[in-house]
């Protein structure tokens, strides 16, 4: 049987044909990787904490897809000027499903999740990237993406699945910092650290880019291939 992930999604006003209501969205980049790479997705939008455990049981892999500012207070962090529009109730959500997650369980970050998973395990952000740096490329405004160059680090998971450099589309002014447990995978040429994962972990492993936006499989397959190594036994 095909693997089931689990994506997590926003909770936003939308509108769509005649209505304009509270919706459970994401855009299907992210589902449509995942069927791409053999995997089922099964959207998650944010619940009570309490049911997190519940449905990572029924999950062989587990998506943290990009999104909003993580609330500063959960790394203990006063606001930044330009840190905004955080959701805790997809920040509680999130983090109660990588709680819950059991250490076999495959997990991928993606731009946010990558910045959840860090703050999970205890780690820090920076807040706003072009204080750091200096320009504005990772996210150079509105819905346009960043052309960054990435060089992965060798030997890693990620240098598995990817290579070990390219062009990857970012779209963060936020980044990790400090990331307890995990190691860096791979970085972009002004320092920024674009990937990370967990070598305790069979595979936890996030990544700031946003490999749904272009055909860039290899990070999906990898998922996948590794959910279905243990849920399709």
């Amino acid at each position: 049987m095909k693997p089931l992930i689990g994506v997590s999604t926003y909770r936003e006003q939308a509108r769509w044909g005649v209505w304009d209501q509270l919706a459970d969205v994401l855009p299907a980049a992210y589902a449509q990787s995942v069927e791409r790479a053999g995997g089922v997705p099964v959207l998650l939008p944010p619940g009570a904490d309490d049911a997190a455990s519940a449905v990572v049981a029924r999950l062989d892999g587990l998506l943290i897809a990009g999104g909003a500012d993580v609330d500063p207070s959960r790394y203990d962090a006063e606001p930044h000027a330009r840190t905004a529009s955080w959701r805790e109730d997809r920040d509680a959500w999130e983090l109660a499903l990588l709680d819950a997650a059991p250490v076999d369980l495959p997990v991928l970050g993606i731009c946010r999740g990558m910045q959840v998973m860090a703050v999970h395990a205890g780690g820090t952000l920076v807040q706003h990237v072009p204080d750091v740096v200096g320009s504005e490329r990772h996210s150079p405004g509105g819905a346009e993406f960043g052309d960054v160059d990435v060089d992965v680090l060798p030997g890693t998971r990620l240098a598995a699945a990817i290579g070990d450099k390219g062009s990857v589309r970012c779209h963060h002014h936020q980044a990790v910092r400090d990331h307890p447990g995990f190691v860096a995978a791979a970085c972009a040429a002004d320092g920024t650290l674009e990937a990370i994962e967990h070598p305790g972990h069979r595979f936890r492993l996030a990544v700031q880019w946003h490999p749904e936006t272009r055909d860039d499989a290899g990070l999906f397959r990898a998922l996948v291939a590794a959910a279905a190594s243990e849920g399709g036994d």
